[in-house]
């Protein structure tokens, strides 16, 4: 085969990116976009992929206080995960792929991925494919390894021709109302930070020259900087807010309570000092807190209109042992460093019942609330695995 010409053959400016949701809308596809790509988006929801056929492009709605700024991302096409074989053909040649799924929509996703990776070795040979990993878990990296191994051929150079590419997802998206999202099914809500934390080792193609795209040689330190204090901050503000003000909306109006206030800070601020003691050399304290001011500031942006409910809910997952109230506690067991105000945060989130804009919870919350009636210790030891 010739090896130029299969080069040739690689469309270098086109993007796959599995997930049409917030994020994928808002912040990957946003950014390539911008950046003179191409936009494939792959999703299981047929509505949203046919929208976007027929408009080829999409609003991304920058809520600040200052006032709204109005993005139109262009160059987008849509393809539905659950016709495969185009979305295997445009996988195969592509320049570049991202993952924006959530955990629960990785299985359908992954065997797909594997199909097209095949086909891509058959049509233009050992020519790797980078995937970025825009999914908030940590060590996304190995559990897409292991997980594409069990789909591919024994003899298939996994390691060799997928770069996986773990990120820190630091955007926040608020949940939109059924008003906005009638008004125009596509445009998605985002605040102004923009910036696209990638693991520097993880490609096997020279990093995209995109714009805000930031590089990182440790990068399981950044995923956690994102999980010890941006994901924990949020929910202690949710949890200790709730408690307090179960009648509040919004994470701006707890956050203008300064015991809440105080409260969440001296947490994160707790954290960071156990992330510090994780990653020696990594984070400066100075650097730590000037990061979790920034952080508070921007959970108080109004415009935004982010709420308890959308911050604090999905219990399973964000009291889980690998997320961001637990981890951060096993990590100052570990290294014999204080917890108490993690702890008090995580204990306040067991009795968190805040709902959505149409007076529900979540429904895997509602069965959560029924193990929590067993007690706060029977929580943290068979749901966080907390032996403490």
């Amino acid at each position: 085969m010739d090896h130029k010409k299969a080069r040739y053959q690689i469309d270098k400016d086109k993007i796959v990116i599995f997930g049409a949701g917030k994020i994928g809308r808002s912040f990957i596809g946003q950014l390539f976009s911008r950046s003179g790509y191409k936009v494939v988006f792959v999703d299981i929801k047929t509505e949203l992929i046919d929208h976007l056929n027929k408009k080829q492009q999409y609003k991304v709605v920058i809520k600040d206080n200052s006032g709204d700024e109005v993005l139109i991302i262009k160059n987008v096409k849509g393809i539905d995960l659950n016709n495969s074989a185009p979305v295997v053909s445009e996988l195969a040649d592509s320049g570049i792929a991202a993952l924006s799924v959530g955990q629960q929509g990785l299985p359908d996703t992954l065997p797909v991925i594997a199909e097209a990776l095949v086909l891509r070795r058959k049509l233009f040979g050992d020519i790797p494919l980078d995937f970025i990993i825009a999914e908030n878990m940590r060590n996304s990296d190995q559990f897409l390894e292991t997980e594409l191994c069990k789909l591919l051929p024994g003899d298939y150079p996994l390691k060799k021709l997928a770069g996986l590419v773990e990120t820190s997802i630091g955007k926040m998206v608020p949940i939109m109302s059924q008003k906005d999202l009638e008004d125009d099914p596509l445009q998605v809500f985002a605040e102004p930070y923009n910036t696209l934390i990638v693991a520097k080792k993880g490609f096997k193609n020279p990093v995209p020259q995109v714009q805000n795209i930031d590089p990182k040689e440790n990068i399981k330190a950044w995923v956690d900087r994102k999980l010890f204090i941006h994901n924990l901050g949020h929910a202690t503000a949710a949890y200790l807010g709730f408690r307090k003000h179960p009648q509040a909306v919004y994470i701006y109006e707890v956050l203008d309570d300064p015991e809440i206030f105080e409260g969440t800070r001296n947490t994160m601020l707790q954290s960071a000092d156990i992330l510090i003691a994780l990653y020696p050399g990594e984070f400066t304290a100075a650097q730590l807190e000037a990061h979790i001011d920034d952080l508070l500031l921007r959970f108080r942006n109004k415009a935004l209109g982010d709420t308890l409910f959308r911050v604090g809910c999905d219990l399973y997952r964000k009291l889980s042992p690998e997320d961001r109230m637990v981890a951060p506690i096993k990590a100052a067991v570990a290294l014999n460093k204080p917890y108490d105000l993690i702890l008090k945060a995580l204990v306040s989130g067991v009795s968190f019942r805040a709902k959505d804009e149409n007076g529900h919870f979540l429904p895997s919350d509602e069965a959560f609330f029924g193990e929590a009636d067993k007690g706060v210790d029977y929580i943290i030891k068979d749901i966080c695995r907390l032996n403490i």
